[in-house]
């Protein structure tokens, strides 16, 4: 049970950090709506800083996914 609930988080993370990858200036505008509608405008100073670190962002994202997925199966599997 626990496995397959793993499972589908790690995905969906990873999915997340692809979407972030691929398409970081879709992301900053999802990020931007929701911040408009608590009142708040965002704009960042740099654009091109602003999708840089969300590419670096998202494949942080993916890496530490995979990495904890990887700790969490081979722990249950030594028993630890």
């Amino acid at each position: 049970m626990w496995q397959a609930l793993l499972f589908l988080l790690v995905l969906s993370s990873v999915l997340m950090g692809v979407f972030l990858v691929s398409k970081p200036s879709s992301a900053i505008s999802i990020q931007k709506k929701f911040y408009e509608t608590i009142n708040w405008r965002i704009e960042p100073v740099s654009m091109a800083k602003e999708l840089r670190n969300t590419r670096i962002m998202g494949m942080f994202l993916i890496v530490f996914d995979l990495l904890a997925a990887f700790y969490v199966l081979i722990k249950q599997a030594l028993k630890i």
